[in-house]
């Protein structure tokens, strides 16, 4: 791992696929103007509504293999990638086609995490496998991302300039094997864009972050949605980063916003070094 400068974005997506796009590109453009060279936006950072997952029809992701303009979404990351010499790890948004180009069946689509370098080339993709089928005592009361969403199979790491990154996507989080594997397959920073509620957020949320830290030795960016949405759906905020020892090293409150943090190769080392729990497994 090198020593690298990393940012967080918070959004407060709404059901406008272009608004949440120019909120999105100008936050990457701050985080860039700060110095990050890889930042995170959250999950469902395009469009967020009460209807339920977005659909592909909602916010025109179409699939890897479409035209730029059948697939705005993506190419807006394609482009400010470029544009910004910077790694945009585009949270989760929808796509019709599964990572082997065949089509989802059914009215429901893939939530994918995509990950573009500082030239617009995708360099990995995660399809989201665990969904949130849960009844919270909110204003939404029941959600059941299943009936839109189809689960991907498959944990992903990816390299990167600095060091090699583990994909997640929010409900993720409390499946801790899933993070265990992408730490011994390599992962060295793990990567959580996120919209948990204000309610589940304020019970767990960082309790399950810095416990994804500490076990598996690694830095965690989470960026999470932060405010009211709509009358039904209040997203907790508090994105986050932090260090292999678990100690908070940025946090946002709620609402739109940045934070940023220099992860430091000589930390990693020395954590895993002093503690290391992936060679010392019984089980």
């Amino acid at each position: 791992m090198e020593n690298i400068c990393v940012a967080a974005v918070q959004m407060v997506s709404s059901d406008s696929v272009a608004e949440n796009l120019a909120n999105a590109h100008r936050l990457l453009q701050q985080a860039a103007g700060r110095g990050a060279q890889l930042v995170l936006l959250p999950e469902n950072f395009a469009h967020l509504s009460d209807r339920g997952s977005f659909t592909a029809a909602e916010t025109f992701a179409g699939n890897t293999k479409a035209t730029k303009g059948e697939q705005p979404i993506q190419h807006a990351m394609q482009r400010w990638s470029a544009e910004l010499g910077i790694w945009i790890a585009a949270g989760a948004l929808p796509l019709l086609d599964r990572p082997d180009g065949t089509l989802v069946d059914g009215r429901r689509s893939r939530s994918a995490f995509l990950l573009y370098d500082d030239r617009g080339t995708l360099q990995a993709r995660y399809d989201k496998m665990h969904l949130f089928d849960v009844d919270v005592a909110d204003a939404a009361g029941r959600y059941r991302e299943s009936a839109s969403i189809e689960p991907g199979e498959q944990p992903v790491t990816a390299p990167s300039l600095w060091a090699d990154l583990g994909l997640s996507i929010c409900f993720d989080l409390r499946f801790p094997e899933l993070y265990r594997e992408l730490a011994e397959k390599g992962a060295e920073i793990l990567m959580v864009p996120a919209a948990f509620t204000h309610t589940t957020g304020q019970a767990h949320w960082m309790t399950l972050l810095r416990a994804r830290a500490i076990e598996n030795g690694c830095f965690v960016i989470a960026a999470n949605q932060g405010g009211q949405h709509s009358e039904k759906r209040r997203t907790w905020g508090h994105s986050v980063i932090i260090d292999p020892w678990g100690k908070i090293l940025a946090e946002a409150d709620e609402g739109e916003g940045i934070i940023t943090a220099t992860l430091e190769a000589d930390k990693l080392s020395r954590v895993r070094q002093a503690m290391p729990l992936l060679s010392m497994r019984r089980l």
